[in-house]
């Protein structure tokens, strides 16, 4: 089947997300690719659409093993007409759930033709230099596993002539899913007196939940605990105060150590 154009979407609030789908355009190897950023609440304003001659790739992190509550209502209103697709969930090397399988389900449900699936792993959220969790992933190996996908998905396009001839895909999971996609609402957020106001975490934040006319302090309500702010910081003036999210990132980093290796489905 003739792809005309690659469609990357990505929420990437800490940049994995991003990474992982670039190597498997890679492993595409396509010559015109459109990047989409959903990452900030400016980019999730318009709808998408596409047609049968795209390849849509979606990859989203995982949160609370479920897809982010926060981009239901704008992947909901995907418009696509027969176009194939692959989802793709990233998480950090504790368990994605059913995060894939819905991804993969709401994309069907707007008018996708599915046809791979993959979770890969990226540096847990809470990751810390004193509590790490995947640190440093996806790494070359993981890179390298995104590309392989990435061809695989290639070949599997090349073997048949139209979208509505392509084999689908069966995809790990529990439906109705499990879990509870809604975040904690803690301040967890400290700012030191390091903060030279340049404000990289209010743009980097994905929920606008940090005003910079107020201190650079960030409203709980709208805070999904990406952690964002404190990775981007270039003055390292933002961390975890003590509380549940620094005591999760120990559990996490205690429970969690052994190394998990990227899955994909076709």
């Amino acid at each position: 089947m003739k792809i005309e154009s690659l469609k990357l979407v990505y929420f990437s609030p800490t940049g994995r997300s991003k990474t992982v789908i670039q190597g498997i355009a890679r492993g595409i190897n396509h010559g015109t690719v459109e990047l989409i950023d959903i990452t900030t609440p400016d980019a999730r304003k318009d709808p998408l659409e596409t047609s049968e001659n795209e390849l849509l790739i979606v990859a989203v992190p995982v949160y609370m093993g479920r897809v982010p509550a926060l981009l239901t209502e704008w992947l909901q209103a995907i418009r696509a007409h027969d176009t194939p697709a692959v989802s793709v969930v990233v998480y950090g090397n504790r368990v994605y759930d059913d995060a894939l399988i819905e991804l993969n389900d709401i994309l069907a449900q707007r008018g996708c033709r599915p046809i791979a699936a993959g979770a890969f792993i990226g540096e847990h959220s809470f990751s810390s230099p004193e509590a790490p969790t995947a640190s440093g992933r996806p790494d070359a190996a993981d890179l390298h596993r995104a590309e392989a996908f990435g061809q695989k998905i290639r070949e599997k396009l090349d073997a048949v002539p139209l979208a509505d001839r392509i084999p689908g895909v069966t995809i790990p999971g529990c439906r109705p899913y499990r879990g509870d996609p809604t975040l904690w609402t803690v301040d967890f957020i400290a700012v030191s007196d390091a903060c030279t106001r340049c404000g990289t975490c209010a743009e980097e934040c994905p929920t606008g939940a940090i005003d910079p006319d107020e201190g650079y302090s960030t409203d709980p309500a709208r805070c999904i605990t990406c952690c964002a702010c404190i990775k981007h910081c270039p003055a390292h003036a933002r961390t975890m105060r003590p509380g549940p999210v620094r005591d999760a990132s120990v559990r996490l980093s205690t429970l969690y150590r052994e190394r998990k290796e990227p899955e994909y489905f076709l």
